[in-house]
């Protein structure tokens, strides 16, 4: 956000979100050689191993007797590639708005599931050993804990008209200007309510069970 708005007042006229075409402005070789070398070490460093290092364990975990690390990272390539990521990239409203914040309804949850299981329901305290245990401590249902997944729909399910309008699945003006304004923050409406639907369910659900 800095960089991207220190361009208008470098150059002037309008912002430069991508910093390929900004490092193109740059007149001196030396700045020009450094920041390339900054952004291919960026590239390999961080968007690699952010990006190719999670997915290719993912897959691996699948099928661990037939699908090793390597396996599992050249699919993410392929799915990778097949995702056609320059067409995301080309557009910057549809990149921000419809990718990402489209991205950030699924993970707000996510997040605000996690956080609240870690910090609030258990302090920080985990029994590791227990993760690994069929029919231990997490296994709760057959493996699935029935509060994040109940709470994972509450939380996607008031940006999804927001979604469908903002993709134009549906006319925008169909689903109203409150959800359409709602899905703009749809990061910080998931994580709250899944926060507090999960919060809700294992601290009174569990114990009205327990005293039943």
């Amino acid at each position: 956000m800095a960089v991207t708005s220190a361009t208008i007042v470098i150059f002037g006229g309008f912002p430069i979100w991508d910093p390929v075409v900004l490092i193109t402005r740059f007149q001196n070789p030396v700045v020009l050689a450094v920041s390339l070398f900054a952004l291919c070490l960026a590239t390999l460093a961080t968007n690699l191993a952010a990006n190719v290092v999670s997915p290719a364990n993912d897959f691996s975990n699948l099928w661990p007797s037939k699908i090793t690390f390597r396996i599992g990272g050249l699919i993410t390539g392929i799915v990778g590639i097949l995702l056609r990521p320059w067409k995301l990239v080309e557009d910057p409203s549809g990149y921000i708005f419809t990718w990402l914040v489209g991205y950030s309804a699924l993970l707000g949850p996510i997040g605000g599931i996690l956080i609240c299981d870690y910090f609030v329901i258990r302090r920080t305290k985990l029994h590791p050993i227990q993760l690994y245990l069929r029919d231990g401590q997490y296994f709760y249902r057959n493996g699935f804990n029935p509060a994040a997944i109940v709470a994972l729909v509450l939380g996607v399910a008031p940006n999804v008209p927001g979604f469908l309008g903002t993709i134009k699945v549906i006319d925008p003006s169909t689903v109203g200007p409150f959800l359409m304004r709602l899905y703009s923050y749809a990061w910080f409406v998931g994580f709250s309510i899944s926060f507090v639907a999960y919060w809700v369910w294992m601290v009174f659900v569990r114990k009205t069970r327990t005293a039943a």
